[in-house]
Formats: structure tokens, sequence, C-alpha cells
């Protein structure tokens, strides 16, 4: 599903180019997360995609690490380019974005969302409250990290805001939905993990045999859907793990 972005962005101010490696560069955007930024990051990206001698492109919150063939570019010309391509962005389309949107089913259960009751006590809401939050907000995956497929989603809604644990668990399970700061994610596979658990989803955020590989990338608008415990089971999910 495509989605519209409303949003406006301005032409940003000064983007730092810093050479970090001899085959990477760092585009530093803003010291702060917003949309305006996420848009920006978003625009070069495009803009640098298909430039011969740019291996890769990282993006996340406020940089975009830009990854190029030494054979290519030496230090002086890397920048060069970069300097090119940033001053031919029209940083008025920012606001026009049209984002892919990907909605992922969540079980809201005891069962699999161990922290959903300390959730909801810490922010001093019940839990069909905390659930419908979660749920009813649109998300932007500003980042991906941590793990193949794990996205960085923000941002959370202010009643939301809960700090990381403590302890972190050694084993959070395949597929859990979590929340921290202003932050929520879908574990994409078996990791140690400190975010706090709501709950657990049936979906894949991998996929191994496929070209793209992870089901949310960088930029795309991301939805929960609250789903029944007989539902969660039906399309493969299970209540092992803790």
């Amino acid at each position: 599903m495509m989605h519209n972005e409303t949003s406006t962005s301005a032409t940003p101010t000064h983007i730092e180019i810093s050479l970090v490696s001899d085959q990477a560069c760092l585009l530093q955007f803003s010291d702060s997360i917003s949309d305006e930024v996420a848009d920006q990051i978003s625009l070069v990206t495009t803009a640098l995609q298909n430039h011969q001698g740019i291996i890769d492109l990282i993006p996340s919150y406020t940089t975009l690490l830009v990854v190029f063939d030494a054979g290519c570019f030496d230090r002086f010309a890397i920048q060069k380019t970069l300097q090119s391509v940033l001053a031919k962005v029209d940083w008025s389309s920012a606001g026009n974005r049209i984002s892919h949107e990907v909605v992922i089913p969540v079980y809201y259960g005891p069962e699999v969302g161990p922290d959903l009751e300390d959730v909801a006590k810490h922010c001093q809401l019940d839990i069909e409250e905390v659930i419908r939050l979660h749920s009813t907000t649109t998300y932007r995956a500003y980042a991906i990290g941590f793990t193949p497929g794990f996205a960085f989603l923000g941002n959370t809604p202010e009643a939301l805001h809960v700090p990381r644990k403590t302890t972190p668990r050694l084993k959070v399970p395949l597929g859990s939905v979590a929340i921290a700061e202003r932050q929520t994610a879908v574990y994409p596979s078996v990791t140690p993990g400190g975010w706090q658990i709501l709950g657990r989803t049936p979906t894949k955020l991998v996929d191994w045999t496929s070209d793209s590989l992870a089901l949310i990338k960088a930029g795309d608008s991301v939805r929960f859907k609250p789903m029944s415990k007989e539902e969660f089971l039906a399309q493969g999910g299970n209540l092992d793990g803790f």
C-alpha cells in the first residue's frame, strides 16, 4: 500500500560531509530527530541510489552513510560529487513523499506480552488504552539495524514513553513487538533485548529467499493491527518463549 506524506520540509541549512574511511562518507543532516530531517535524508538517498561508483547507502535518524568504490573516487572527488548532488536536490518535494505502508498484525496477550501490565502501570493507563494508543499510531521507519530487518520505528505517543528494561532479556522471541522511550519495533529474530514487550506478530520480518530481504525498509510507514489469540495461532503464531 502506498501512503502520501503531507509534512513539509525546508532546505537544510547545512549538511556536514565527513570522510570516515577510505570507502565511506558520513552526511550529517542535523543533531535532532524529526520527520523533516528524515525527508531530507530520503531525498538524498534517492538522488544517490543509481549513481555510478556508489556501492551502498545506509540512512539513519540524522545521518546517511555513503559507501563508495575507492577505484572510482578519491577522498576529494567523493566529497565534490556529494556536494554537487546536494546542490541539485529539490528540497521542496520532501513534503510530497509517497511511502510504502506496512500493516503488522499483533496479538497483545499476556502469554506473549510479558511487559504489557508493567507498561500500563508505568503510564498510569489500563491495558486496553495501551493497546489502543500503540495500534492507532502510524510510525515511520527511521533506520534499520541491530539485526537484519530490525526497524527502529517512531514516534510512539508521549503517553507511552517508557524506559528500556534495567536488565535486558537474554532471549527475546521471534516476532515480539516492543517499545522503549519514543520508539517501537518488532524483533525479526531471536536475540537479546531490553525493550518492553507488548505482544507478538506471526508475520515474518525477514525473508532470506527474497531479494528485498526485509519487510520494512527505511522510510516506510508502519501500523500495528490488533488480532485475537485465535487469529494469531491460525496464522502460524506460537505462545512459546517465556
